[in-house]
């Protein structure tokens, strides 16, 4: 079923709402504000002035809730929209020709996914929910309806995209030229950052997935995780309790990286 898009007389273009369907999974709640989210800091008006973010509120999206388990959309789904994390921890993964899975990313609150479909009107990829979250749901159709007349909210979209290529890049330089300690290392490291950068501790936090995902990441065996996760804790770099994990040694985790 197509989205209704419900517009008063003689409304500015920044009243129109969509109202999109959901399913009976989700719970839809109401709009809410690019202008006055907590992340906006890391999602879509990173970047932008106060007065620029507010072009972002022209773009009137509803919340959905996905449960843990749930996917977001899976690869072959058609493309409708853009997909803003605001709760929750998620998982991003493509079916290999073999029947295996390999693990593309892990998507956090204030970070966008959906670009995949842009190309083809398809998404590429999978995404599943490591754990309860929130996804603000964005019609691709009315961003660019936005885009159109907005010149911040079309440059915005171009530095979105920038900032996919340049991860992609890194992860490509990550996998290619590092030791395997040093990509498990750099791992935690960069979920060290992306806390932080959201206002949670750089320091103790919790992973939400499993040791197995992370080697899919890397690009290695689950064992070979494992050792790593116990020589660091044998160096004194980390405390690891289950999931939990404490970096003692943030040097230390450091020169791992630069030990290629």
């Amino acid at each position: 079923m197509e989205s209704v898009a419900m517009v008063e007389p003689n409304a500015p273009p920044r009243r129109v709402t969509f109202v999109k369907p959901q399913p009976e999974t989700a719970s839809v709640q109401g709009p809410a504000l690019c202008s006055t989210c907590a992340l906006r800091s890391t999602c879509l008006p990173s970047g932008l002035q106060q007065g620029q973010a507010c072009d972002l509120d022209q773009l009137v999206y509803s919340r959905r809730r996905i449960r843990r388990g749930e996917h977001l959309y899976r690869a072959g789904d058609a493309f409708s929209s853009l997909y803003a994390f605001r709760l929750g921890f998620f998982k991003s993964y493509i079916d290999t020709s073999d029947g295996q899975t390999q693990v593309t990313g892990f998507p956090m609150a204030g970070d966008v996914a959906g670009m995949d479909g842009i190309e083809t009107d398809r998404h590429r990829q999978n995404v599943v929910a490591l754990d309860d979250g929130e996804v603000c749901v964005i019609p691709y159709a009315h961003f660019q309806a936005v885009a159109r007349r907005v010149a911040t909210v079309q440059h915005q979209m171009h530095r979105m995209m920038s900032r996919e290529i340049v991860h992609k890049q890194e992860v490509m330089a990550l996998l290619g030229g590092m030791r395997a300690e040093s990509r498990v290392a750099a791992f935690l490291l960069s979920l060290s950052m992306r806390f932080a950068a959201r206002g949670y501790s750089s320091l103790r936090f919790h992973l939400r997935m499993t040791r197995e995902e992370i080697g899919s990441y890397l690009g290695l065996k689950l064992e070979t995780v494992s050792r790593a996760f116990s020589r660091f804790q044998e160096k004194g770099l980390i405390k690891a309790h289950l999931r939990s994990i404490s970096i003692v040694d943030l040097s230390g985790l450091k020169a791992v990286v630069s030990d290629l």
